[in-house]
C-alpha cells in the first residue's frame, strides 16, 4: 500500500504508523503464548517445552543460541524444558521474539533497503550490547542481546509502510551531514526509534526492551530503564564504527556517544577494543543462527 504520496497521506505518530502494519507484522501464535504463560504461577518448564515444541524450526534454533558460545554451558542441552531451567523463563521469551521477529520481518519484502546489511547491523549490534553489558557486570546479560539485534526494527515499518519516504531518507543522507533519525525527524515528526518502541509495546513484550528501542538515539529521555537504553545507544555508535570503511557506497554519519550514556552504565572508551573482540568472535556465530536460512548473508 502506497501510503506516503503526499504529506496530508502521512501517518500523524508512531502509534499511528504501527497500528496500520501490527497485523501484518503480529508475532506467532507461539511467541504470544510464551508470552501469557509468564503470568502462569502454574506453568512449568515441561509446559513450556510443549507449547514451544510445536514449532520445530523455533526449536531448533533456540536449542542451537543456548549451546552457542553466548553461554557456554559445559555440557548440551538437548530439550527446550531443560533450556527453560537453565537459563530460565524470561530469558526465553527474549529468545523466542527475537527468533520469531526476525523471522517475521523476512517475509516482509523491500525494495528500500539492504536486508542484508540491515540483519548485519542489528546482529552486530545485538553482540556488542551484550558484551558492554558483560564489562558493566549487568545481570542477565543475554537480553542486551535481544534489544540490540532489534533496536532498528522500527526501520522495517518505515520502509514497509512509507517506502517513498524511506527513498527521501536514503537521498538525503547522501548529501546531508545527519544521522538517519534526525532527518526522519524533519520529515515524520518521528524517527525510527519511536516506532519500534509502539512496536515491541504493541507485542507486549517487556518494558525495558520497549525503553532500550525507543531511546536508543537518546538514552538521556529513559525515564524507566535507562541502562538498557545507554548500553544500546553505545553499543549501536561502536557498531557504525566497526562497519565504516564496509560499504563504499554508502557514506553513513555514525551518532558520537553521549558523555552521560557512558557515566550510566559505568565505563568508559577503554572498555571498547575488549568489547569489539568479544562481538568479532561471536559474530558469524550469531549471524548464522538467528537469520532465517532463505536469508542470504
Amino acid at each position: 500500500m502506497d501510503n506516503d504520496a503526499s504529506t496530508a497521506s502521512l501517518p500523524a505518530s508512531p502509534a499511528e504508523l504501527v497500528g496500520g502494519v501490527v497485523r501484518l507484522v503480529s508475532l506467532p501464535e507461539v511467541c504470544i503464548r510464551v508470552n501469557e504463560m509468564l503470568d502462569d504461577p502454574h506453568a512449568s518448564a515441561a509446559d513450556f517445552g510443549k507449547v514451544i515444541g510445536q514449532d520445530t524450526g523455533l526449536t531448533a534454533r533456540l536449542l542451537k543460541i543456548v549451546n552457542s558460545s553466548f553461554y557456554g554451558f559445559p555440557s548440551r542441552i538437548e530439550t527446550v524444558s531443560r533450556a527453560v531451567t537453565v537459563i530460565g523463563l524470561r530469558e526465553l521469551r527474549g529468545l523466542v521474539l527475537a527468533a520469531s521477529a526476525v523471522e517475521t520481518f523476512s517475509r516482509i519484502p523491500t525494495e528500500v533497503l539492504n536486508m542484508v546489511r540491515f540483519w548485519r547491523h542489528s546482529v552486530y549490534t545485538g553482540v556488542v550490547a551484550q558484551a558492554l553489558a558483560e564489562q558493566a557486570n549487568v545481570l542477565h546479560s543475554e537480553r542486551l542481546f535481544v534489544a540490540g539485534l532489534l533496536h532498528d526494527i522500527g526501520k522495517l515499518i518505515l520502509c514497509h509502510r512509507l517506502p517513498k519516504v524511506a527513498r527521501t531518507i536514503q537521498q538525503r543522507l547522501q548529501a546531508a551531514d545527519k544521522p538517519d533519525f534526525l532527518i526522519e525527524r524533519e520529515l515524520l515528526g518521528f524517527d525510527h526509534a519511536a516506532v519500534g518502541g509502539e512496536l515491541i509495546h504493541a507485542w507486549q513484550m517487556p518494558a525495558s526492551l520497549e525503553a532500550a528501542v525507543r531511546h536508543h538515539h537518546e538514552p538521556a529521555a529513559a525515564a524507566d530503564f535507562p541502562l538498557e537504553a545507554a548500553l544500546v545507544h553505545i553499543a549501536n555508535s561502536m557498531t557504525g564504527l566497526a562497519e565504516q570503511g564496509l560499504d563504499v557506497d554508502v557514506e553513513m554519519v555514525i551518532q558520537p556517544v553521549e558523555a552521560s550514556a557512558w557515566e550510566t552504565v559505568q565505563l568508559d572508551e577503554s572498555v571498547m577494543e575488549a568489547v569489539f573482540a568479544t562481538a568479532s568472535e561471536r559474530f558469524t556465530e550469531a549471524l548464522a543462527i538467528i537469520l532465517p536460512r532463505t536469508t542470504p548473508i
